[in-house]
C-alpha cells in the first residue's frame, strides 16, 4: 500500500473527484489504481483561504515499487504503515479447560471494555466486575438526578457500563504516542459495534452519548459470546493479597472471588476503591490534576469566531476550540473537554456534592457551546499523601452543593460579574443548560483564591483569541473537579503494580489515560501484558 498526504480538494467536491485527484497526483492511468481508502480527513477553514478538505489516502496500485521509487523524493508519497492489530497471544489450555483462574477486570468503562474485549478475543474468558448497572438502566438513573434531583451513588454519570465517557462528547482523539496504532484498533472496534464509519478518518472523531449506548451494548455482547462474563452491581470493596501477590478480590454481599490477574480499570471517581487499595498496601502516589468551572457561550458565537465566513457550513459542523493561558501567579489556565453544541451535565457520584461535566450528542446541534475552564494544581496544593487529592475534591464539591442551594443545582455566575467580582442576580442572553438547574451566586467562594485570580486573568486573554469569549452574559457553572484522577497507582514496565504481583493498574483511574481513546489504548496494552504473563507461567 502507498500513502499520500496533504491531498487538498474543495470541501464541496463530488465523490468521484477524490479518485481523479489521486490518479492525477501520482500520474497514473485509471486501470493502475486498484483500490483506495481515506485514512484521515481534516479541513482548512482559515478566513482568507478557500475552504478545503485535506486528505491522507492509503491506496493499492499496480507495480507499487515503481511508483514509490518514482516519488522517492516526495515526502507526501510513502509506503503505508501497517495499522492492523496483531494479537500477542492465544489463551493456553489451562484457561480454556478451566484449570487456571480467569483474569478479572474491575470496571467496565472504556479501559475495562477494551481490556476485557482483547482478552476475550485471545480466548482468556475474562470476568468483569462493574459496580454500576447496564448502560440503559444506568441512563435512567442518571436522568433521575438531572430531572428529579435524585442521586443513585452506584449508578450515575461516573459509575456503570460505559464509564464516565458514555456521558460526554464521545471524543475519540488523543495526543498520546501510538506507534503500534492501538488507537486504530479502538476506532475499528467501535465501528464494528455500530459507530459511524466516518470516525475512522475524520480528524476529530466523536460518537455522542446516545450512539455510545448501543455501541457499548454490542461490545458487551461480543465479550460474552467469546466466553467472557460481565457481572453488574458487583462492587469491589477489598483485595486479598498473599506474599505481595493478588489472590482474590472482595465483593460487597458476595463471596470472595479468587484471582491471580486483576486489571484495575476503575475510572477517576472510584474513591472508596482507591481507599481499599491504599488500606491493602498497594503503592500509589498523589498526582497533578485540574479544577475550575464550565463556561457556556452561544455555539453561533464560537462558529463565527473560529470559522469566519465558513460558519454554519454543514460539512464542517460545529466549531471547537483549545485555549491556554499562563497567568501571572504562575498557574496555567486552559480549556478542557470542549463540547460543541452540547450541554453541561450533573456528574456527581456522591450525595450532597455538585460536579459538572460536558456532553454532546452526535449531531452537536444544541444552542450552547461549553468547555471546562480549569487551573492546573499539584500535590503541593493538597499535601497529605496519596488520598489527599480526593479530600480536596470533596471539599470543593461540598462547597459547590452549598453555594447551589443544597438541591443539586449548581452555583453559577455571569462572566462579566465574575471578572468584576460581584454576584450575579439574573441571566442574560445565554441560558445555562445544566440540569437540575443553576443558582446564581458569587463563584469566588467556590475555588481557592489562586484559581479565581488565574481564571479572572485568563478570560479576557482568551477574548484576544476568540472574539466574544469574555462576553458579559456568558455563564460559568461550578465546579469542575473530575478532570483526571488525583492519584496514580504506579506500575512498572510489566504493567503490574510496583509492589503487588498480578495487579494491573490501568486507564484514567490509575493515572495512565485521559479520555475514551487513550483509556481504550491503555486497556489493550494491559490486556496484552496479562496474556503474556499467563504464557510465562
Amino acid at each position: 500500500m502507498i500513502r499520500i498526504t496533504e491531498l487538498r480538494l474543495p470541501i464541496d467536491h463530488p465523490p468521484e473527484a477524490l479518485e481523479a485527484a489521486i490518479i492525477k497526483r501520482l500520474n497514473l492511468s485509471q486501470k493502475d489504481l486498484i483500490t483506495f481508502e481515506i485514512f484521515k480527513r481534516s479541513y482548512d477553514a482559515r478566513k482568507n483561504v478557500a475552504l478545503a478538505f485535506i486528505y491522507t489516502i492509503d491506496l493499492a496500485v499496480k507495480n507499487e515499487e515503481a511508483v514509490i521509487k518514482k516519488f522517492s523524493n516526495d515526502t507526501h508519497v510513502r509506503p503505508s504503515p501497517d495499522t492492523s492489530y496483531h494479537f500477542v497471544a492465544k489463551a493456553p489450555e489451562s484457561i480454556t479447560s478451566g484449570i487456571a483462574l480467569r483474569p478479572v477486570v474491575v470496571g467496565f468503562g472504556p479501559c475495562g471494555i477494551f481490556a476485557a474485549l482483547v482478552l476475550a478475543q485471545m480466548g482468556f474468558k475474562p470476568i468483569v466486575l462493574e459496580r454500576g448497572k447496564k448502560v440503559r438502566e444506568r441512563t435512567q438513573d442518571t436522568w433521575g438526578l438531572w430531572r428529579k434531583n435524585v442521586l443513585n451513588p452506584e449508578s450515575n454519570v461516573q459509575f456503570g457500563e460505559g464509564g464516565a465517557g458514555t456521558f460526554s462528547d464521545g471524543k475519540l482523539y488523543s495526543q498520546i504516542k501510538d506507534p503500534k496504532f492501538y488507537g486504530r484498533k479502538v476506532i475499528n472496534e467501535f465501528v464494528k459495534a455500530g459507530a459511524p464509519e466516518e470516525i475512522t478518518y475524520v480528524a476529530k472523531p466523536h460518537i455522542g452519548t446516545f450512539r455510545l449506548v448501543g455501541v457499548v451494548e454490542k461490545m458487551r455482547q461480543e465479550i460474552i459470546d467469546l466466553g467472557g462474563e460481565i457481572r453488574f452491581s458487583q462492587k469491589v470493596i477489598g483485595f486479598d493479597i498473599d506474599n505481595q501477590q493478588i489472590v482474590g478480590v472482595k465483593i460487597e454481599g458476595q463471596p470472595d472471588l479468587p484471582a491471580s490477574h486483576v486489571v484495575l480499570a476503575l475510572g477517576h471517581s472510584a474513591r472508596d476503591t482507591f481507599k481499599a487499595l491504599h488500606d491493602a498496601g498497594v503503592y500509589m502516589e498523589a498526582k497533578p490534576f485540574s479544577i475550575g468551572f464550565r463556561i457556556e457561550h452561544p455555539q453561533s458565537l464560537i462558529d463565527k469566531a473560529r470559522l469566519g465566513p465558513h460558519a454554519g457550513n454543514e460539512l464542517i459542523g460545529a466549531a471547537d476550540y483549545k485555549l491556554v493561558h499562563h497567568a501571572k501567579n504562575g498557574r496555567t489556565v486552559y480549556s478542557f473537554c470542549m463540547c460543541p453544541g452540547g450541554t453541561v451535565v450533573a456528574a456527581t457520584s456522591e450525595p450532597n456534592r455538585v460536579v459538572t461535566n460536558g456532553m454532546s450528542q452526535y449531531s452537536r446541534n444544541e444552542r450552547n457551546a461549553n468547555a471546562g475552564i480549569v487551573v492546573g494544581i499539584t500535590p503541593e496544593d493538597y499535601p497529605g499523601g496519596p488520598l489527599a487529592g480526593i479530600e480536596f475534591q470533596r471539599q470543593l464539591e461540598s462547597k459547590a452543593f452549598e453555594l447551589g442551594g443544597g438541591t443539586y443545582e449548581a452555583p453559577g455566575q455571569l462572566v462579566g460579574d465574575f471578572i468584576e467580582g460581584k454576584p450575579s442576580t439574573q441571566f442574560g442572553s445565554v441560558i445555562p443548560s445544566y440540569k437540575p438547574g443553576v443558582h446564581l451566586t458569587d463563584l469566588a467562594q467556590a475555588l481557592p483564591p489562586f484559581a479565581i485570580e488565574a481564571i479572572r486573568e485568563a478570560l479576557p486573554a482568551f477574548e484576544k483569541k476568540i472574539k466574544g469569549f469574555s462576553m458579559k452574559d456568558a455563564v460559568l457553572t461550578g465546579v469542575e473537579t473530575r478532570t483526571s484522577s488525583p492519584l496514580r497507582i504506579t506500575r512498572g514496565q510489566n504493567f503490574q503494580s510496583l509492589n503487588i504481583k498480578g495487579l494491573y493498574p490501568a486507564g484514567e483511574g490509575a493515572g495512565y489515560a485521559g479520555g475514551i481513546l487513550s483509556a481504550g489504548v491503555d486497556g489493550i496494552k494491559v490486556a496484552e501484558a496479562v496474556a503474556l504473563d499467563y504464557l510465562s507461567k
